[in-house]
């Protein structure tokens, strides 16, 4: 068990109200001082690595599946597939950005999810793919099915999830619970179904002219966009389950989430290729249930992190890091836009940007807190939350007029 976070002094003065009053705040101490930065050109280096590394390998998977699409399609039905595609991420894209409005992820981790998705996780399930319709080719099954059915889940599931797991790996401090999994998941499942429909929506138009174009952009692009997301969120909805007891004994809870995905990839496959004259059926017993359960997630993984953040913030507030009307404005989506048009009008830019951080970091301070109060006292972890506390305090003084 950790200690409740407090502050090195007490503040100054008494503070209420709830709803939108939460900009009746009161003074805190002043920010500590900074420690100084790493003097060594050694951190830079192995950013400079890495990031060369990433561009690179994203760089060499796009030439390839530039080349594999217009192969297979030709330039100009690419050209019309990723139109025709584009317009779906519209649909999808924002959906996982509003369930992390309350403690947003880093841009670089979802155009890394994205990329992941589009570039990577399709090279590798085409290889695969083939390499598995090949292996029942000779074994009087229907290819079209069994690549359906069960070569198509497994290998392109285990490529989105590999994706999600690399984020889980390799970003730790930014991968701090269910809500954050289910996000990196549907963002790398969106750039697979991206890179997925310009091929189908391509080579439709080949096969049918426009109004095939037409048929396979309703049915994948506006009937089912989320098909693919719902079947990875699985995965990374285990992920963040065990974001913050990060054991080997915590294993099978992944491979759960994985055969989930899995099996929900192979229904939904099944009810649209191996019975297909049943498809309206189908669709009404598999896929609308499911896509109903989806949205269901998504917003229970929405309320739960708000509940989080205000549970979390209820404790820095009686500490007298926060008022509790701050606290209940930080919890709602509404309040904060609210909030930041007040910052606006009482300091222009400068302090709905700094509202804006204000309300960053209090978020990333609540996951911060999670891992502290899972894991124990961690000299990172308490050195991170002293930082936040700094710069939330530093934020406060400037959109809070000053008497």
């Amino acid at each position: 068990m950790v200690n409740q976070p407090t502050p090195q002094s007490s503040p100054v003065g008494t503070s209420g109200g709830t709803g939108t009053d939460w900009h009746q705040v009161m003074s805190f101490q002043a920010p500590q001082t900074q420690p100084p930065p790493n003097a060594t050109r050694r951190p830079a280096i192995r950013r400079i690595v890495l990031w060369s590394v990433a561009v690179t390998a994203f760089g060499l998977a796009a030439l390839l599946m530039t080349l594999v699409v217009t192969s297979a399609v030709g330039l100009q039905a690419a050209i019309l597939g990723m139109v025709s595609a584009s317009l779906a991420l519209g649909i999808v894209i924002p959906l996982f950005i509003w369930v992390d409005r309350l403690e947003a992820e880093p841009a670089r981790l979802l155009w890394f999810a994205f990329l992941w998705g589009a570039l990577i996780s399709t090279l590798g399930a085409l290889v695969l793919n083939e390499l598995g319709v090949a292996f029942f080719a000779g074994r009087h099954a229907d290819p079209l099915v069994v690549g359906a059915v069960v070569v198509a889940p497994v290998t392109e599931e285990f490529f989105k999830g590999l994706g999600v797991l690399l984020i889980f790996w390799l970003a730790r401090r930014e991968f701090n619970g269910v809500t954050d999994g289910i996000v990196y998941a549907g963002i790398v499942a969106a750039g697979f179904a991206f890179v997925e429909n310009i091929i189908y929506l391509g080579q439709m138009y080949l096969d049918a002219g426009p109004l095939g174009l037409v048929g396979i952009f309703i049915m994948r692009c506006l009937v089912s966009p989320f098909a693919h997301p719902m079947f990875t969120v699985c995965t990374g909805l285990a992920l963040g389950l065990v974001a913050h007891r990060r054991r080997a004994g915590s294993a099978w809870v992944v491979l759960v989430g994985f055969a989930c995905a899995v099996f929900l990839h192979a229904l939904f496959n099944y009810s649209a290729v191996a019975a297909s004259e049943y498809y309206l059926y189908l669709f009404g017993l598999v896929q609308l249930p499911l896509f109903i359960g989806f949205l269901l997630m998504m917003r229970w993984a929405r309320n739960r992190e708000s509940r989080i953040l205000r549970d979390v913030l209820t404790t820095y507030g009686m500490a007298g890091w926060y008022t509790p009307a701050e606290v209940a404005m930080l919890a709602s989506p509404g309040e904060r836009r609210r909030a930041r048009k007040w910052a606006d009008g009482v300091g222009g830019k400068e302090a709905e940007r700094a509202m804006q951080a204000f309300q960053d970091e209090s978020g990333e301070l609540a996951m911060v807190r999670k891992h502290l109060i899972s894991g124990g006292p961690d000299a990172h972890w308490q050195a991170r939350e002293r930082r936040i506390l700094d710069a939330v305090t530093a934020h406060r003084r400037v959109f809070v007029p000053q008497a």
